[in-house]
Formats: C-alpha cells, sequence, structure tokens
C-alpha cells in the first residue's frame, strides 16, 4: 500500500506509524523469533514487538475513529502519541516489549505536554528521540550495553546530531540503530557465541525504518535479513533450544543485560507480567520488592497505571507484591521450561488428546467470563479501553485444545482482530468458524443453541442463525458533547444504543431503559436478556423486568451480572 509521505510528526504520521511498523515486524516477527537468545531463549521477542505494536495501532484507529463519529475531523499530535503510548502499555509483552512500550511512553511525554504543538518538526523529534531512549533505561532495574537500549541510545544519539526536517531525523536514527545494532554481538558475549544480533534491537531497527517511511514514503533500502550480513554477526541455522542462557560463572542474566544478582545457576523460571494500577510511592517500594525476589525487572509506565515484567522463581510471591502495591490484572505467567502461558481466569492447555470442538468467545466483563465459561466456552476478558490483541485469541484457542474451534467475537470493532487470529490458527491445523457476533447478549445466543454432537457445518449455521437474531443495546453515559443519529448529546447524557447507533438519549438511567427497550420490543420479540454492569442497581433489572411482564405477553426476561463490562446495561431481543 503506497504511504503518502509525512513533512512533519502530527496524527496522521502517528497513524502511519503504527500502520506501517507493525506491518514490518509482521514480517520479520519469524525471523526475530529465531534469533532470540538473550535473556531467555523463547523464541517470542518478534511475536512480543508485534503484539505490543498492534495493541498501540488499535488503539490510534479507536481514537480517529472517536473523533470521526463526534463530528471533528481529527485529533490531535497529543490525543495520537497518547493513545498509542496507552496502548502499547497495555498490550505490551515480554522484556521488549514492555521497552518498547516504555520508549513510546518516553515519546509520548515530550509530544504530548501541556504546551503540545499541533505537529512536531525535525527539532521536536530529535528531542522526542532522546527522551524515549533515557526514560527505557530508567524503566530497566539493570541496564546493560548490546540489548535493545544501546540500540535506542544510538538511534537517539545519532538523531540528536543531525538538522534537518523529520525525515532526515529519522533516517538519522535508523542508521544510528542499525549501526549499533551491528555491534551488539562484540558488546554482549552471549550474542556472540550463537552468532546472531540482539532480537529485541533488530525489532527496534524495524520500528525506526516505519518512521523513515512514514516521513519519505520510502523504506530505507539494503535492509538486510535477520540473520544477513550483520558486522561480527552470523545467524545460527535455526532457532536456539528453548533453554536459559548462562554466562560464564554461572549467574543467569537481566533481561536487560548485567548478572541478575541471587539468580541461580538456570536462572529463573517463571516470567510474570501484569498490569497494575497503584501510586508512585507504592511502585518505587514494588521495584526494591521484586529487584530482590529475580530479575530481568522491567517497570514502565506511570499517572497510576503501570506494566510489570520480571524473572522469578516464585511466582505468587511476584503477584502478592502486586497485591500489596495497588490492584494488578491481565496477570500472565509463562513457565520457561514448559514454553506455557497462564492467564487469570482462563486454563492452561490440555495434554494429550484435542477434544472435537470448542466455542472460544471474547466477554467484557468477569461476571459474563464466569457464566461463559459454565456453558463450557473458553473465554479472553476484555475491559473497558483493553481489546485483547489478535495473540491473545489465538493463545485462547490453543488453551482450548480442539480440532474445531467456533469463535465469537463479540464486538463489531474486534472483526479484524479476530479474523487474524483465526486465519493464524488454521495455518496450526485447527479447523476455525468466525461468527460475527456485535455484542455479548448475541454470543450468549449463540451458545444457548451449540451442540458439540452435532455437524460442525450445522452447528454453525445454527449459532450464527441464533446471533443474527438476536437484536442487541447498550445503555452508557456519553463522555462528551458529540453529535449522534439521536441529535447531539452532552457529557454525563444516559445514552441508549440500539445495533450500534444511539437511539435514545436522556437523563435518568431507568427511565432511557425503558424507552431503549421498548423501542426494540416494538419490533417483536420472546425473549429479552438483560445483563447489568457494575454499579448499575439491580432496582433496574427489576423494572425493566415488570415493564415486559406487564406489557409485552409471552416475553420472557433473564438477568446477570457483567461486572466491570465498560456499558451500564446490555439488552438483547431474541
Amino acid at each position: 500500500m503506497a504511504q503518502v509521505p509525512q513533512t512533519f510528526f502530527d496524527a496522521l504520521a502517528v497513524r502511519s506509524w503504527c500502520g506501517l511498523a507493525l506491518e514490518a515486524l509482521g514480517r520479520a516477527r519469524e525471523e526475530i523469533d529465531a534469533i532470540n537468545v538473550y535473556p531467555v531463549a523463547d523464541g517470542d521477542t518478534g511475536t512480543n514487538l508485534y503484539l505490543t505494536v498492534e495493541s498501540a495501532t488499535a488503539a490510534v484507529e479507536a481514537v480517529f475513529e472517536g473523533h470521526q463519529a463526534g463530528g471533528d475531523r481529527r485529533p490531535t499530535l497529543a490525543d495520537a502519541v497518547r493513545a498509542m503510548a496507552h496502548g502499547a502499555l497495555i498490550g505490551a509483552r515480554g522484556n521488549s516489549g514492555t521497552i518498547l512500550a516504555q520508549l513510546l511512553r518516553g515519546m509520548a511525554q515530550e509530544l504530548a505536554g501541556d504546551e503540545a504543538p499541533a505537529h512536531a518538526d525535525g527539532e521536536g523529534l530529535r528531542i522526542a528521540l532522546r527522551h524515549a531512549a533515557d526514560s527505557a533505561r530508567q524503566a530497566v532495574a539493570h541496564p546493560v550495553e548490546g540489548t535493545v537500549l544501546t540500540v535506542a541510545s544510538a538511534a537517539a544519539d545519532a538523531a540528536g546530531r543531525t538538522e534537518g526536517d523529520c525525515g532526515a531525523v529519522a533516517r538519522a536514527a535508523h542508521e544510528g540503530a542499525r549501526a549499533a545494532l551491528a555491534e551488539t554481538p562484540a558488546r554482549l558475549a552471549v550474542l556472540k557465541r550463537a552468532g546472531v544480533v540482539d532480537a529485541g534491537g533488530r525489532g527496534l531497527v524495524a520500528v525506526l525504518a516505519a518512521l523513515v517511511e512514514t516521513f519519505t514514503g520510502e523504506a530505507p533500502r539494503g535492509m538486510p535479513a535477520v540473520g544477513g550480513p550483520w558486522s561480527g554477526s552470523v545467524r545460527t541455522t535455526g532457532p536456539v533450544p528453548h533453554a536459559r542462557v548462562e554466562e560464564a560463572g554461572g549467574l543467569g542474566e537481566c533481561a536487560d543485560g548485567g548478572a541478575a544478582p541471587g539468580a541461580g545457576p538456570g536462572g529463573p523460571a517463571f516470567e510474570v507480567i501484569y498490569l497494575l494500577e497503584a501510586g508512585d510511592a507504592a511502585v518505587a517500594r514494588l521495584r526494591n520488592r521484586l529487584d530482590a525476589l529475580g530479575d530481568s525487572l522491567v517497570v514502565v509506565g506511570g499517572d497510576g497505571l503501570w506494566n510489570v515484567h520480571v524473572h522469578v522463581d516464585d511466582a505468587g510471591a511476584a503477584v502478592e507484591a502486586g497485591v500489596e502495591a495497588g490492584r494488578p490484572y491481565r496477570i500472565r505467567i509463562t513457565h520457561f521450561g514448559a514454553g506455557d502461558v497462564h492467564t487469570t481466569g482462563a486454563e492452561p492447555a490440555a495434554p494429550g488428546e484435542r477434544a472435537q470442538r470448542a466455542v472460544v468467545a471474547v466477554v467484557p466483563g468477569e461476571g459474563l467470563a464466569g457464566l461463559y465459561a459454565e456453558a463450557g466456552a473458553t473465554t479472553v476478558l476484555a475491559r473497558p479501553g483493553e481489546p485483547p490483541a489478535s495473540g491473545e485469541l489465538v493463545q485462547a484457542v490453543r488453551r482450548a485444545h480442539a480440532r474445531e474451534v467456533v469463535l465469537l467475537p463479540n464486538d463489531a470493532d474486534l472483526r479484524h482482530t479476530a479474523a487474524a487470529a483465526a486465519e493464524q490458527v488454521r495455518a496450526e491445523g485447527v479447523r476455525v468458524a468466525l461468527i460475527p457476533t456485535r455484542s455479548a447478549v448475541q454470543g450468549i445466543a449463540a451458545l444457548a443453541v451449540h451442540e458439540p454432537e452435532r455437524r460442525f457445518d450445522e452447528d454453525v449455521v445454527s449459532m450464527t442463525s441464533a446471533a443474527g437474531a438476536t437484536r442487541y443495546a447498550e445503555v452508557t453515559v456519553a463522555e462528551r458533547q458529540s453529535w449522534t443519529m439521536a441529535g447531539i448529546c452532552q457529557a454525563g447524557d444516559v445514552l441508549g444504543l440500539v445495533d450500534g447507533d444511539v437511539a435514545v438519549i436522556g437523563q435518568d438511567l431507568t427511565a432511557t431503559a425503558e424507552a431503549v427497550l421498548d423501542r426494540m420490543l416494538a419490533a417483536g420479540g420472546e425473549l429479552v436478556t438483560l445483563v447489568l454492569g457494575d454499579g448499575t442497581p439491580d432496582s433496574v433489572a427489576a423494572h425493566l423486568e415488570t415493564r415486559v411482564r406487564e406489557g409485552y405477553l409471552a416475553v420472557d426476561t433473564v438477568v446477570y451480572h457483567g461486572g466491570r463490562q465498560g456499558a451500564l446495561l446490555l439488552i438483547g431481543v431474541e
């Protein structure tokens, strides 16, 4: 796809950069995975970087869509870079992904300040790259040279020596990063022994190449393959065995380089990652606690939200430390020896024989996750403002451990993400059917008619039909003034959306919900499903149940508690 060069760093440039970086990492992902030897040869650095940028890209796209829906022409540079940094933060995977998230956050801090310009010129980009590299180093407990941190610093140094527009600065940063990457085997013995460059640094070079293309319209030429003719580097013939990398003397190494204090001869057994809501003082204490427990400690973020990454032998202690500091969630624990990933609320992949069929569903709240799980589905939790990446859906399909899988995205915005996941697992030999459910209540209807004993095609047709026959609505609160199909709403108004469009604007939750329900039942129906969000009084459901009982004959009502699902109320009518 041809790219229109961007003269300045503005919101459109941020959008283009994210898209191009995602494409570049998609092309290089497998090769980067194959040279991943440090700090753990687990072959996932390319994948982790891809998933991190995928989350950043989705967040930027959501900002553009939100402004278009509100009647604005486009978001500001500050809007776009904040979204990019936040998306990367909540979607960061592994050590390299976490560091990349901090690099993007460092740029955002410079480009989205109180006096942020409408767009940044070459000097603004130089300053942003410098702050990015410095903030990433500060986020790492024990920085060492020969890693992605070295590559980031070299990029910032080269950019700082360059005069000119954003294109010239981006080219200089890319060339500086590429030269530093070629030197990583000379600076880190484990890379030299394996004959490879640093995988995280290689991924950053790809991201910076995308930045060059954003401003010039052309990708840098002469970019060698991952195992290509780097100075002093020869690629191994295949992925390095899945094992902890050790240096002479028997000490494990930190992901950021350097000996890890207290690490055993084989290094810690687990990688622990979680998002954390906590204050600065609590996070400072957490850093000290986790640094004593293990190695590879990286804590990034700020303003009350953090992404924590550490390698430990006692995974429970690392999580407990997070609980003491604040509220940890999206907890992921990987056992290096087994190569498996466990997510809270999810079952590990089943050993042995595969099941014949399974349902994998994205659900917006803990309550619905429990309901879907009771019905036999494998669930992926999507918290408000934190849509899952395609990699999370792929992992869920793998956990389901079935030959045939029905995938329920339960959100129109997840259609492309779910399609990408389905394509990936099909390549692994799993038969996947994607039912385009746009709401969790449509997923409930589909799951209700699911019969794993019948033929796959028949089951999919039946589930698709049930979902399609279910109208869906949600009641929520407007965050800002905007134009809607029902008129202009103000911040704080109660909105009733039917099939994705605003149909009712009101002031009272119960009255608005009743108006939405009446609109839906005007076309008929047999079953009403109500899903209450956190903070929605049970009296709302009681009022609506009475309304259905007294005003609509032969219509049943079921009520569920969805938990922290974003919307105050979800409504389904079958």
